[in-house]
C-alpha cells in the first residue's frame, strides 16, 4: 500500500505543468538521496534512474565482492557467497549492482519519503505561485469570485490559485455574488507563514490604466501615453493623455465613436465618471483643461508654493468645485498645484467688504472665508448652508451666526 501511495505521489509530482523537468529530476532525486543516506549511511553507491514519462523509478545499489568472512560494511560490500547467487560468473574484487526494492525500505522509511515528496511539491508549487504573481503586478486577470466575506473576497484564477480582493480596494458600488467573473488588478503579492498571497485591487489607478490599455489600441501601441490618473473609485476620475502623432487626437481616441470606447471602461468602474484632458506642458492651460467644464476668467500661479489662484464668473464656481468638491480635488491632485477658486465679481455698490463685519466677526472666521475665496457679503450669501460647511473647517452653529450677521446688512 505505501509502495502504491509513493507512486501515486510522484505520478501527481510529474504531472504538474508549473514545474520544468531539471528541477523536477532534481528534486526527485534528492528526496530519494536522503532516505538512502538515513537508511544505509550513504547514497555514494547508488545509482537512481527516474522515468518522469512514465512515473515511476528504479534504486541500483554498487557494491564490492569479498571473501565471505571479510564483509565490514554490508552496504558497501557483498559476500561472495552472496554474490554468486546474483551471478555464478563473479569475482572478489568485481562491483556487483543488484536493485534496491522500495519495500526494502521499511514502511517507516517510505512514509517518510512520500511526506517528503509531498512536501517539496507544495513548496515548488507556492515558488512558482509567488513568482508568476509577483511579475504580473501591475496587470490585469480575470478570475471566478468563490467565496465573499465582510472584509474581502476569495477569487480563484483558471489554475485554481487563490486571489483575495480586499474590501478597501473594492469599489464602493461593487457586488458580486459566487460564480461572478470578476476583473481586478494584481497590486501586490506578500508572504505569510511562507504561503504567498497575491493581493487585487479595482480602486488602484493602475487598475484604469491597464483598462484604457484594453479598449484604446493607442495607448497599447505606444501612439498615446497617459501621463496621469487620478480617481475616487467609483466616484469621478481624471486621466491626463498626450499624443506623440499630431494627427491623432488622443482625447477623441480614447473616447471613441459616440463614447464606445470609454462606456465600457464606465460599466466595468460601477458608471464611474471619466474626464479625459489633453495634457499640456503650459501649466496654465492644464490647470484650465483639468477644471472642465468650469471655463476660467484668469490664473494667478504661485510657483514657489505650487499654488494657483483660478477666478471665475459666480455662476461657474460651482461647476469648478464639483459636487462634495470632486471636481477641485481631483484637478489639484492632477496637476500637483493647490487650486484655490474667487469669484470675479462685478462692482457692486450695495456689497459690503468682510473686513467691515471685524467688529461682529472673529478674524479667523474671516481668513476661513477668504480662503474660500469669499471677498465680500454677498460672495458668502450666494454660497449655500451646506457649500460653506463642507468648504470650511467652520461649526454649523457658527455659519449660521454668520449668515444671520451678513444677512441683517442688507435688510
Amino acid at each position: 500500500m505505501d509502495t502504491i501511495n509513493l507512486i501515486d505521489t510522484f505520478s501527481e509530482f510529474k504531472d504538474l505543468k508549473n514545474i520544468d523537468r531539471v528541477t523536477m529530476m532534481s528534486v526527485l532525486e534528492d528526496v530519494f538521496r536522503n532516505v538512502l543516506q538515513k537508511t544505509y549511511g550513504t547514497d555514494e553507491n547508488f545509482d537512481i534512474i527516474i522515468n518522469i514519462d512514465k512515473g515511476d523509478f528504479e534504486i541500483w545499489r554498487n557494491r564490492i565482492v569479498v571473501a565471505d568472512d571479510a564483509i565490514t560494511d554490508p552496504n558497501l560490500q557483498i559476500t561472495l557467497t552472496a554474490a554468486k547467487k546474483i551471478d555464478a560468473d563473479y569475482e572478489i574484487d568485481e562491483e556487483v549492482t543488484d536493485e534496491v526494492k522500495l519495500k526494502d525500505f521499511g514502511r517507516r522509511a517510505i512514509l517518510n519519503l512520500r511526506q517528503n515528496l509531498a512536501s517539496r511539491i507544495l513548496e515548488l508549487e507556492k515558488d512558482h505561485i509567488y513568482n508568476k504573481y509577483k511579475s504580473k503586478i501591475g496587470d490585469i486577470v480575470t478570475g471566478e469570485v468563490y467565496q465573499i466575506w465582510k472584509k474581502e473576497i476569495l477569487v480563484l484564477d483558471d489554475e485554481g490559485n487563490e486571489l483575495l480582493l480586499p474590501k478597501q480596494e473594492q469599489i464602493p458600488s461593487d457586488y458580486f455574488r459566487k460564480g461572478d467573473t470578476l476583473r481586478a488588478v494584481v497590486y501586490k503579492v506578500d508572504l505569510r507563514n511562507n504561503n504567498p498571497v497575491i493581493i487585487l485591487s479595482r480602486t488602484s489607478p493602475v487598475f484604469l490604466e491597464r483598462l484604457f490599455e484594453l479598449e484604446v489600441p493607442e495607448i497599447f501601441d505606444g501612439l498615446i501615453t497617459i501621463k496621469k490618473i487620478v480617481r475616487v473609485p467609483g466616484e469621478r476620475a481624471k486621466v491626463a493623455v498626450e499624443s506623440y502623432d499630431e494627427r491623432i487626437d488622443p482625447v477623441g481616441a480614447c473616447v471613441g465613436m459616440k463614447g464606445s470606447r470609454i462606456h465600457g471602461i464606465v460599466r466595468e468602474l460601477r458608471n464611474e465618471n471619466i474626464d479625459v484632458i489633453n495634457y499640456s506642458g503650459n501649466l496654465q492651460l492644464f490647470i484650465q483643461r483639468a477644471l472642465n467644464p468650469a471655463k476660467i476668467t484668469s490664473i494667478k500661479i504661485h510657483e514657489e508654493s505650487k499654488r494657483a489662484d483660478v477666478y471665475l464668473k459666480p455662476d461657474e464656481v460651482s461647476l469648478a468645485i464639483g459636487k462634495g468638491g470632486l471636481n477641485i480635488r481631483l484637478a489639484s491632485q492632477l496637476t500637483g498645484y493647490e487650486i484655490d477658486v474667487y469669484r470675479e465679481m462685478v462692482a457692486d455698490d450695495d456689497d459690503v467688504n468682510l473686513d467691515e463685519f471685524s467688529d461682529e466677526i472673529e478674524a479667523w472666521i474671516l481668513d476661513e472665508l477668504k480662503a474660500i475665496g469669499c471677498d465680500t457679503a454677498k460672495n458668502v450669501l450666494s454660497l449655500s448652508r451646506n457649500d460653506l460647511i463642507k468648504r470650511t473647517d467652520l461649526e454649523e452653529e457658527t455659519i449660521d451666526e454668520l449668515l444671520r450677521i451678513l444677512r441683517s446688512e442688507f435688510e
